[in-house]
């Protein structure tokens, strides 16, 4: 019985000393994270001063990637897919090259309703339509090579960074990053 309860207790003290082994580190690195900026611990350097975040840039569009264009290319007859924020943010341009006239005409289709929408609210931006001008949206007919956009009312809603799905009709574009 003594050899048993021997070998619990070594196995204890052997228990209790990784343990405390592992729990010294992380309780220095807690202590240390309680110091306030400013107080100085004795002996040790004063932190060096602290700089300014640098930009990250925003990660690629789902549609960007060179699969996703490919995708749009040969689908839909489009390709340079892009949002932008303009106008101080109240609008969002959508736009996109022409390579196939045929199959880009989906797009173009003055007859469909063009929806935008933020991927983080599920809010639906539309085209306005403006009394002098019409809807801000180009609906001839497509033309191989040309660039055509249309602009979607924003009010603030969307900013630089965020993600958004453009659908017309059966046209469905997932993942753009507003620029």
């Amino acid at each position: 019985m003594s050899q048993h309860l021997a070998k619990c207790t070594k196995g204890m003290l052997l228990a209790g000393v990784l343990a405390s082994s592992m729990a010294v580190p992380a309780f220095s690195q807690t202590a240390q994270g309680q110091v306030k900026t400013g107080e100085a611990q004795p002996g040790t350097p004063s932190p060096p001063p602290a700089t300014a975040p640098k930009a990250v840039p925003p990660a690629p569009a789902v549609a960007r990637s060179d699969r996703g264009m490919k995708f749009y290319k040969r689908l839909y007859g489009i390709d340079n897919l892009a949002v932008r924020v303009t106008a101080s943010g109240a609008l969002l341009r959508f736009s996109y090259r022409v390579v196939d006239a045929n199959k880009a005409q989906v797009v173009n289709d003055k007859n469909l309703t063009p929806y935008l929408i933020d991927e983080r609210t599920g809010a639906k931006l539309v085209v306005p339509m403006m009394e002098k001008v019409g809807l801000l949206r180009q609906t001839s007919t497509p033309q191989n090579g040309q660039e055509y956009w249309m602009a979607f009312s924003n009010k603030g809603l969307i900013k630089r960074g965020d993600h958004v799905d453009i659908v017309i009709g059966n046209f469905h574009v997932e993942g753009l990053v507003a620029e």
